[in-house]
């Protein structure tokens, strides 16, 4: 089994998606959208992105912590990851993106 999306519903009526991997870790959360629709493009937006080695920005936290986000041809950011322990983790995250990313199961939890 591959990994899956959720989509998920706000207390305050907003939408966000996760990536999942086949094991259920989170991989990558976007931000929230307003409008469900919004939220679908970004799904589909980590399935046209998440291959190319280029849409992602390895980043480092204040506590020093290293994460990352994966961005749009645009430069917007459509979902960041956890914080990691190392970079070798943070990396391994980034290939679980790519092995991932591009499920086109959708769990709607909406």
């Amino acid at each position: 089994m591959a990994g899956w999306f959720e989509l998920n519903k706000s207390s305050d009526g907003q939408f966000r998606f996760v990536l999942k991997a086949e094991n259920a870790e989170t991989l990558l959360t976007s931000e929230l959208y307003h409008a469900k629709s919004s939220a679908e493009n970004g799904i589909a937006s980590v399935q046209s992105n998440c291959a190319l080695d280029e849409r992602y920005e390895r980043k480092s936290a204040s506590n020093g912590k290293p994460y990352f986000n994966l961005k749009a041809a645009n430069h917007q950011v459509i979902g960041t990851s956890q914080m990691y322990g190392d970079e070798a983790a943070r990396d391994a995250g980034i290939a679980s993106v790519k092995a991932n990313g591009v499920s086109t199961t959708v769990k709607d939890n909406t």
